[in-house]
């Protein structure tokens, strides 16, 4: 059984990356609902709800194409030197 200490230090590249596509989502979202909306809180409000979810979505996306990769290596998509 995994314990949580293991699952977050299996998964932190994808944690990580999790974390600083939070941080610039709810950024962006905050400026842009503020831009439509010209009140802090409700761009606020706005900006942290669907980024929240979208962490959690872009989490399981990347696992389950972690998983596609391993089951089909030749089609793994990584840059190519120039």
């Amino acid at each position: 059984m995994l314990t949580l200490h293991s699952l977050l230090r299996q998964n932190a590249q994808t944690l990580a990356k999790t974390g600083t596509y939070y941080l610039i989502h709810t950024t962006v979202a905050a400026a842009v609902a503020y831009a439509v909306t010209g009140d802090w809180l409700t761009a606020i409000t706005l900006s942290l709800l669907e980024p929240t979810v979208q962490a959690f979505a872009f989490f399981f996306h990347e696992k389950v194409w972690q998983r596609w990769q391993n089951k089909h290596p030749r089609h793994t998509y990584t840059s190519q030197p120039s």
